[in-house]
């Protein structure tokens, strides 16, 4: 995809998951990422959101969970970061 930069850090297992179903014109089946700790999970989730976004998807119908306050404090401020990178479109204005 051309001006997926922020795809280019993402080793071959992560952009799997990150571009998993996207442009496809069903429903993909669910994904279930199983990786240890340190792997990258949360950068993944991060990067989904943000190609989620790029490709369309309205932001107020993603819905990200964890386990942890910490998790989710840390997965807001990652998935936040990539959302302001120049390439991100905006979100409509809420009505």
């Amino acid at each position: 995809m051309a001006g997926a930069g922020y795809l280019e850090k993402l080793n071959d297992n992560q952009r799997a998951a990150v571009e998993f179903g996207v442009g496809s014109d069903t429903l993909p089946p669910p994904l279930l990422v199983i990786a240890g700790a340190g792997s990258g999970k949360t950068n993944t989730l991060a990067h989904r959101v943000a190609h989620l976004l790029v490709n369309g998807a309205d932001a107020r119908r993603i819905l990200l969970m964890t386990f942890s306050r910490r998790a989710a404090t840390e997965l807001t401020r990652r998935s936040s970061g990539l959302r302001r990178r120049p390439w991100a479109p905006r979100s409509p204005p809420r009505s």
